[in-house]
């Protein structure tokens, strides 16, 4: 799963991630055995930012098989909204909050596909039809 984080005015959080593969990525991971989507949601999120998030919504759920290069997953992606300054931690590099107009690179995944998504979303109200 994955969490897309609103913080500030219009911008939303991403990770260095420091293991492969490369790149910077919305904050998730696995779900742990006997865990719900929704808390591993906001553990990953608070492992990877330092951030206290709260979900907001069920945004989308990403199933393309080649999302993810090291095996066929799916990503349950949440929205959510935390105040404060994102810290790296866990298995994040850096942690830090975006806007639409000055996205880092490389984007890990498809997160290039879901932050667009996201950001159309905001502007239209229109929600992805892709899977």
């Amino acid at each position: 799963m994955d969490v897309i984080i609103e913080i500030a005015v219009r911008k939303i959080v991403l990770v260095k991630r420091r293991f492969p593969p490369p790149g910077w990525a919305l904050p998730g991971g696995f779900i742990d055995l006997g865990e719900t989507a929704e808390a591993a949601a906001i553990r990953e999120a608070r492992e990877e930012t330092g951030l206290e998030v709260t979900l907001t919504e069920l945004f989308h759920v990403y199933s393309d098989p080649a999302r993810d290069p090291r095996r066929h997953t799916l990503s349950v992606v949440y929205l959510a909204r935390a105040t404060g300054e994102p810290a790296a931690g866990d298995d994040a590099a850096a942690a830090r909050a975006f806007g639409a107009s000055a996205l880092p690179a490389p984007l890990a995944f498809d997160h290039d596909r879901i932050i667009a998504d996201y950001f159309r979303y905001r502007q239209t109200g229109r929600r992805p039809l892709h899977a």
